[in-house]
């Protein structure tokens, strides 16, 4: 059986290593995103950090104007950027300092019931033997 500075010991090293753990957790990699616009005739790709790699514009597109251009190339941007977030979305990632903080203070709560139910055993004991 554990003593108690046995049991705090054991909790410290718990609490250190969900620290550790939730300090390296990073943002899920991206991956590469297409979208078109413009019937095809705009495509931009997204790479897997997020920025733009490649906008393929087909020169035809270029008659429809400027303001049809920015409309139709912002169009594409942000349907890529959503397409990205897609596969990131799909599995969430659990907030790691909120479980850190949820297993320390169930810790605690579970180290002072210990004392509570040794001192209970103990105050037993003490009465048993003067009997």
């Amino acid at each position: 059986m554990l003593g108690e500075s046995a049991l705090e010991q054991q909790l410290a090293q718990t609490r250190a290593a969900l620290r550790e753990v939730s300090g390296t957790a990073g943002p899920r990699e991206r991956a590469e995103s297409v979208a078109e616009a413009a019937d095809g005739r705009i495509r931009v790709t997204l790479g897997t950090d997020g920025r733009v790699s490649s906008v393929d514009i087909d020169p035809r597109v270029l008659r429809e104007g400027s303001e049809y251009l920015a409309a139709e190339l912002r169009q594409a941007v942000n349907a890529a950027l959503d397409g990205q977030d897609d596969g990131a979305t799909a599995e969430a990632m659990p907030d790691l300092a909120a479980v850190t903080a949820t297993v320390e203070r169930l810790q605690d709560q579970g180290l002072r019931q210990m004392r509570e139910i040794s001192q209970a055993v103990s105050e037993t004991m003490r009465k048993l033997h003067r009997s």
